[in-house]
């Protein structure tokens, strides 16, 4: 790494010729080819509390410092307060074969001034895990932060505990910053949090792996891929 140094010999950072602000974050939708990704509002709230209810063992909440929610009427008073947070800023993902809203999640703690915003709350129903959809979701709000509004930083945070979330903050492109102990109390425990980020430099290298998984020649007329996002993602970093 280069040192850079002032006047006094003194290491400091590099310069960011031209830096003024990243723009704020628009609550507007993104539109792909198998989802899109919208502003949440209460019209979504019979299709995600369907889309949840289908998640039996509540398992997909241990995670999040909310829910399960019991009843239709709890998930609207929780969902009410989301539709109208500006940090985090919420977003429904829609299967657009079938325009049904089955998974959430957001951008929080935005900081254009330093070009800084993470991604997270992501709660996805069994009908969108695991899915073409959860992945081109991922892509699309970060293509949204880096190419539209010129963002330098996207976080990743999760329960260190949480397994499957930083397995997903890997296969999607992120690298690990470390361990923040005792960072957070949530349900009554710790929780230790793991950092993930991808940082402007990296994007262009993400980027390309990412439209080449989907591109609709990576799969089959069912469906089913046919190169994994972890191949095309190694091959962007020249490995074999």
């Amino acid at each position: 790494m280069t040192k850079h140094r002032n006047a006094q010999g003194q290491p400091i950072g590099a310069d960011v010729p031209g830096w003024i602000s990243a723009a704020p974050i628009p609550k507007t939708p993104i539109h792909g080819t198998y989802c899109d990704v919208v502003p949440l509002s209460m019209d979504h709230a019979p299709d995600l509390f369907t889309a949840y209810s289908a998640d039996t063992s509540g398992t997909l909440w241990t995670y999040m410092p909310v829910g399960p929610f019991d009843n239709a009427p709890a998930f609207a008073t929780w969902l009410d307060t989301a539709c109208n947070s500006h940090d985090p800023l919420f977003f429904a993902v829609i299967d657009r074969s079938n325009g049904k809203a089955i998974g959430i999640a957001s951008y929080l703690r935005i900081d254009p001034g330093n070009g800084v915003a993470e991604v997270g709350f992501i709660a996805f129903s069994p009908a969108l895990q695991r899915t073409t959809m959860a992945t081109e979701a991922m892509y699309l709000m970060m293509r949204r932060v880096f190419d539209e509004l010129g963002y330098r930083r996207y976080e990743w945070k999760c329960d260190a505990m949480n397994a499957a979330s930083q397995a997903a903050a890997k296969r999607l492109g992120f690298s690990y910053d470390g361990l923040f102990r005792q960072a957070v109390v949530y349900k009554g425990r710790n929780r230790d949090t793991a950092w993930f980020s991808i940082l402007d430099r990296d994007w262009p290298r993400i980027r390309k792996p990412f439209e080449a998984w989907l591109a609709p020649d990576n799969f089959s007329a069912a469906g089913q891929q046919k190169t994994a996002l972890s191949t095309f993602m190694q091959t962007s970093d020249g490995k074999d």
